[in-house]
């Protein structure tokens, strides 16, 4: 049973999932928050939100910590370059504020065009003062978006909608993808001068830290107003405070500040500007979703699955379609080095009409799958390449253009100095993987369960002694996959029990003057 420490409160219905799924899950009190490092040892999973700070210190307590689960988009008070070091992967709700952080954009922007708050106080202060809250429209004008991730694009999309003019600055957007949104993407500092709105959809990083910096915020158009829905820290507040002043900036709507909560209140009480205190996310809709996606995302982690929101997976996730390309090369690496019999220094992947888009994903699959038998669960996808380069490891990935009689196939090679290992696998049915390739062998089966893996002599009888000593031992064959070798003087079985046998019973079957190894793996 997977124990899961629940350190902010989230959405009950993300509770609700969490709880039904059989986990043990706990909501730490007040004063279990101030002694975390104590007592998350105990837990495989942590699911946060903004007011618990995920540091070095507390990762390395987690001895057991799998997952770190942050309800939520930004990951800033997650420590990911130690979680990636310690192989402990991070997920989040990428998705699920999208909407409403789109709207509040829109909310923000045209609040901030229409005057709407300061008009709504005079109003409610009695006094009726309708030229003085002259606005201005959104149609025809430029919107400039810096960031065009899922929210920037929602923004973009919407804004069309406002017969606007969406330019946009993303560095690592495809031209073509912008062209089909009907976006004009262009370099930042070309950017500003033309629009007469800018929001702002960045996360805060090393990069984006201050994008719209002072001599940025020099550069914008006359009378341009910014939003920033994003993050504090992306705007320069100090430098958008004085372009307020001066008339530089028209006006700014922000949702999210440097410091939170704010204790300088200057650009807040500004009468240019309208704020709000980072609300983007705060709506029954998208609190719910937020709960649900981390709850749902959480578990799919502690259950192995990569169809999940991961920020540190050192390849995008697989999704269910490549789940079973994943799932047969961490196989066929398990078994490769399992029967390799010893420490390993290179494992190659060879790759045959597998989508480019896997190609990454399966070769770490490969690596993990590989390591296991030494390191069990101290490996997995996030770490996998780390460790086997801290061990010397080399890995070497090749791709091929045809696959001959399969239209996919994963090959794995382990060498050590003790020989090498290769198997081939492929998807049938795009769900079902099979190994179709075994040390030279051909043969098809599963590769799952406890299996008995023997080399003989090709000559009559072998298959019935085997069976009589698994029979007499109470050890039942679930099924038996037989090949001939080339030269038809070797042969191979592979048999899968459904008890796993005594040392003895192996020692009985290696005993046999036909049979050449015997060999037992646990595929899973």
């Amino acid at each position: 049973m997977h124990r899961i420490l629940i350190s902010d409160p989230i959405h009950p219905e993300g509770l609700r999932m969490l709880r039904e799924s059989g986990a043990d899950v706990h909501e730490a009190t007040v004063e279990e928050k101030a002694r975390l490092a104590e007592i998350l040892p105990e837990f495989d999973a942590l699911v946060v939100r903004s007011g618990t700070q995920v540091d070095a210190e507390l990762l390395r307590a987690g001895r057991r910590l799998k997952v770190v689960g942050r309800a939520g988009i930004g990951v800033d008070n997650v420590d990911v370059v130690t979680a990636t070091e310690l192989g402990i992967l991070v997920v989040n709700a990428p998705t699920a504020n999208l909407i409403s952080a789109t709207e509040h954009t829109f909310a923000l922007m045209l609040a901030l065009a229409r005057n709407v708050p300061a008009a709504d106080r005079s109003l409610k202060g009695g006094e009726w003062q309708r030229k003085k809250f002259i606005g201005t429209e959104l149609q025809d004008k430029s919107l400039g978006v810096i960031g065009l991730g899922r929210i920037g694009q929602s923004v973009a999309a919407r804004a069309r909608a406002f017969e606007m003019k969406v330019l946009a600055f993303d560095p690592y957007l495809d031209a073509a993808v912008a062209k089909r949104l009907e976006i004009e993407l262009l370099p930042l500092d070309e950017m500003l001068p033309q629009a007469d709105f800018v929001t702002l959809h960045v996360p805060l990083t090393e990069h984006t830290r201050n994008i719209l910096s002072a001599e940025r915020i020099a550069g914008l158009k006359e009378g341009a107003m910014v939003v920033n829905c994003a993050r504090g820290g992306v705007v320069d507040e100090t430098a958008l405070l004085a372009a307020l002043e001066s008339g530089r900036v028209a006006g700014a709507a922000l949702d999210v500040f440097e410091q939170e909560p704010p204790t300088n209140f200057e650009l807040i009480r500004h009468p240019k500007v309208v704020s709000t205190p980072h609300i983007g996310a705060q709506t029954r809709e998208a609190q719910e979703r937020v709960g649900t996606q981390t709850a749902k995302m959480l578990l799919a982690a502690l259950d192995g699955s990569l169809a999940v929101s991961a920020v540190n997976l050192p390849f995008s996730s697989a999704g269910t379609r490549g789940e079973p390309y994943l799932s047969l090369a961490e196989r066929l690496g398990l078994l490769a080095s399992a029967l390799q019999g010893g420490s390993f220094h290179t494992l190659q992947v060879d790759l045959w009409g597998v989508d480019e888009a896997f190609h990454a994903s399966v070769a770490i699959a490969a690596v993990k799958g590989a390591l296991t038998p030494f390191l069990g669960e101290g490996v997995n996808y996030v770490n996998a390449e780390r460790v086997a380069d801290g061990r010397g490891i080399e890995v070497v990935r090749a791709t091929h253009q045809h696959a001959g009689e399969y239209p996919h196939l994963i090959g794995v090679r382990v060498t050590g100095d003790g020989g090498d290992s290769e198997l081939a696998g492929t998807v049938f049915a795009d769900s079902d993987p099979r190994v179709v390739r075994f040390d030279g062998y051909r043969l098809e089966f599963r590769p799952e369960g406890r299996l008995l893996v023997l080399q003989n002599r090709d000559v009559p009888g072998v298959v019935g002694k085997i069976g009589t000593i698994l029979g007499d031992a109470g050890a039942n064959i679930a099924n038996i996959h037989l090949a001939r070798g080339a030269s038809q003087e070797k042969a191979m079985a592979v048999i899968r029990l459904d008890q796993e046998p005594e040392p003895a019973v192996l020692e009985s079957l290696g005993s046999l003057p036909e049979v050449d190894s015997v060999r037992l793996v646990d595929a899973g």
